[in-house]
């Protein structure tokens, strides 16, 4: 067994301790906004935050989370929406959506370190999230509008 705090509640799995924690997570816990993308940390689909850092689920081992604190897509707000998936919505951030938890929980990793992000910034805390559909430039606006900051014209999509 091991013991996790998910999403501000304790858990306790019953799997291999090398068992990648996306899979303790959608397959034990049935929490499936997080995504399985390419499975070798290379996408960024299957993005949480590990002790407040983003970290790939699909290649981080459950033994390696024993006693930290995880968050999923489920667990960003209690309130509701989050300002970064409220933004997500206005700016019609996604395409097919499939990478978007992903995107969403680095994007929320960034603004908790770095309220007023800079294009650079962004584009560095963002660098590891592919999206197929190529919407990089609606995910920078929302970046700004969820920091409070106005989006340019050229972030604009």
């Amino acid at each position: 067994m091991t013991k996790l705090n998910v999403n501000g509640k304790a858990v306790s799995i019953d799997a291999a301790p090398d068992t990648p924690l996306l899979w303790a997570l959608r397959d034990h816990l049935k929490l499936n906004g997080t995504k399985y993308g390419c499975g070798m940390a290379l996408c960024g689909a299957c993005t949480v935050h590990l002790n407040g850092e983003p970290v790939r689920s699909c290649s981080t081992s459950l033994s390696a989370c024993a006693g930290k604190n995880i968050t999923t897509i489920e667990g960003i707000s209690d309130k509701g929406l989050h300002p970064v998936q409220q933004a997500w919505i206005a700016l019609d951030v996604p395409q097919c959506g499939y990478c978007q938890s992903g995107q969403i929980m680095s994007a929320v990793a960034l603004l908790n370190k770095n309220k007023k992000p800079s294009d650079a910034d962004i584009d560095a805390a963002m660098s590891g999230n592919v999206c197929r559909c190529g919407t990089y430039q609606r995910v920078r606006a929302a970046i700004h509008q969820a920091a409070g900051q106005p989006a340019t014209q050229a972030r604009e999509a």
